[in-house]
């Protein structure tokens, strides 16, 4: 799993957490957004977005002992805080309309005062790793997340000159496009239940439905105990520090 992680800047945890808490998590995402997973003709929009589900399926989701020790492994043990509640929900739905969110991109973690879009810096302030839970099976034909495979060791280098302050993801985006084009492309498919672990350096974006049954997914980040450090005297570095490290060319 570390090695995969070091090299592609993500890993797949299938059967995560079992199908029928996926099923149950599901049915409380048709109830809170009130669309008929039977009508068509409810699906109004591309995409829906749901906040903060902390019912105990969704908590038990985020807490089973493969995803700890997961965690464990990539951030390190004592170094992440047990997830209460998953959010954000971006629900896909088949629909004419394009999305207007499928810019290719790594999400911010901070907002700066005064500021109207996330932030991100080198030590990935307030984010230790992003994660996509799938509640419904994802095929290539139900908008899966797009992801430019390594991609998390070009953008080191781009985010070195901002400091501690960080930039902004709408800043950031145009050289982060350009710096990751080169990189293959997988897609985030799989069953009810698996969970994507991935760099929050990863490079990835949306993309339009076209299947036939909505995409439920979550994409809460876990968050950090600790500030990520670059610099550790005993070397103890976690995958995710590693990995930052590796794209600025250290070892």
């Amino acid at each position: 799993m570390v090695d995969a992680f070091l090299r592609d800047g993500f890993v797949k945890v299938a059967g995560a957490f079992p199908a029928e808490i996926a099923r149950e998590c599901a049915e409380l995402l048709w109830r809170e957004i009130g669309c008929d997973p039977e009508d068509p003709g409810t699906w109004t929009e591309p995409v829906r977005w749901v906040f903060d589900m902390a019912q105990p399926p969704f908590v038990a989701a985020a807490n089973t002992p493969a995803l700890h020790a997961a965690f464990d492994l990539l951030v390190g043990p004592g170094r992440w805080v047990p997830r209460p509640s998953l959010g954000s929900f971006p629900l896909r739905f088949p629909h004419p309309v394009e999305p207007d969110d499928a810019g290719w991109h790594v999400e911010g973690s901070y907002l700066p005062e005064g500021a109207t879009w996330y932030f991100t810096n080198l030590h990935s302030r307030g984010r230790a790793l992003l994660m996509l839970f799938l509640f419904t099976e994802v095929t290539e034909d139900d908008a899966p997340t797009r992801i430019r495979v390594g991609s998390h060791l070009d953008i080191p280098p781009l985010l070195a000159p901002y400091g501690e302050d960080g930039v902004s993801g709408l800043a950031l985006a145009p050289a982060l496009t350009a710096a990751s084009a080169h990189r293959p492309l997988a897609l985030a498919t799989g069953h009810p239940g698996d969970v994507y672990l991935c760099h929050p350096f990863l490079v990835h974006a949306a993309q339009p439905h076209h299947g036939t049954r909505p995409r439920f997914l979550a994409q809460p980040p876990l968050y950090p105990a600790a500030p990520l450090s670059l610099d550790r005297p005993d070397g103890a570095y976690s995958s995710v520090e590693a990995a930052i490290r590796l794209g600025l060319g250290q070892s």
